[in-house]
């Protein structure tokens, strides 16, 4: 069996390259050659929270590469083809996959932009369709210089939202949301509400896509119109979130928390994302910001520029 390397999480707060054997594509699987990887705020997090890992796990979560060998019961024609993908155990040269957890790269996307899709495209169409978006709509992306949520204001606008307002805490990374095609941005954190009001002549948005939580969420609620939506979907804000029950309860807003993990919904939220997505994305309507594409080697500092807030998009790695 060929040796592969791999990057595992570690205690001091980098991943650490390890030599072991390339898994066999299981039934419904394929194994794909990785190219590029993309590092993630749940990698980062994952890490520093590895107190108990034994350094077993390979880490990761998206890849880019192509597909070199199937799996029983999977399709001839995925051989030779290339693919990105939503799977455990990304950082690694070879990478075993559920083929239901694969999008192909559509022409023209390179591979390193590839990496970066899948995480963000099936959590924003995710998202969408728990708020119940409808395309006219005015929605609320904020965290919005996440890479995530870069990709959701190029989605919002690609699926015909009628006003898309973008927020943020950092003014040196505004400008970067008015490229992406946000309609409106907002620098602010606690004046939230209060902005987005004055933008929608004190009615609110109907949809908004929290990517923040934290004490961000009664933000978000605000700035949400009587009956509207917030769908909560990050944490780059803190895990804990006190909130305005008046603003709630007073304005019927509806919160709905998500987050996409298991094997069949991941397999479900692709398979839309192949229906409603790629096509935006081969055009270049849809694509995901880079903020850099670092070597191999420079695992540690893909992982220092993620933790510390400083990527503007999305951190990548290219492999040997």
């Amino acid at each position: 069996m060929t040796d592969m390397l791999s990057l595992v999480p570690t205690h001091h707060g980098a991943w650490a390259e390890t030599v072991r054997s390339a898994p066999a594509p299981q039934e419904g699987e394929v194994l794909i050659r990785a190219r590029y990887v993309a590092v993630n705020n749940a990698d980062v997090i994952g890490m520093d929270a590895a107190a108990s890992a034994d350094g077993s796990a390979v880490a990761g979560y998206e890849v880019a590469g192509t597909v070199i060998a199937l799996g029983p019961g999977t399709d001839q024609g995925l051989l030779g083809t290339e693919v990105a993908a939503c799977t455990p155990s990304s950082f690694a040269e070879y990478v075993a996959a559920d083929v239901r957890h694969t999008i192909p790269v559509p022409d023209g996307v390179t591979l390193e932009e590839a990496s970066a899709l899948p995480t963000a495209l099936l959590t924003e169409l995710g998202a969408l369709q728990a708020g119940g978006f409808r395309a006219g709509q005015t929605v609320l992306v904020t965290g919005a210089t996440s890479a995530i949520g870069l990709v959701g204001v190029r989605i919002l606008k690609a699926l015909g939202a009628g006003v898309v307002i973008a927020a943020t805490r950092s003014r040196t990374k505004a400008e970067k949301l008015r490229e992406v095609g946000a309609d409106y941005v907002v620098v602010s954190d606690d004046t939230l509400a209060e902005q987005v009001r004055a933008l929608t002549g004190g009615t609110g948005v109907d949809l908004t896509l929290d990517h923040v939580a934290g004490p961000a969420l009664t933000q978000a609620i605000g700035a949400t119109r009587r009956h509207g939506t917030v769908v909560q979907m990050g944490r780059l804000g803190g895990p804990t979130s006190e909130i305005d029950v008046d603003a709630l309860s007073f304005g019927r807003v509806t919160v709905v928390g998500v987050s996409f993990g298991e094997a069949d919904e991941l397999a479900q939220l692709l398979g839309d994302v192949r229906e409603q997505l790629l096509e935006h994305v081969a055009t270049g309507a849809v694509r995901p910001v880079l903020h850099e594409v670092l070597p191999w080697a420079e695992s540690s500092r893909a992982a220092d520029l993620v933790r510390n807030g400083d990527a503007l998009g999305k951190v990548v790695l290219a492999l040997p």
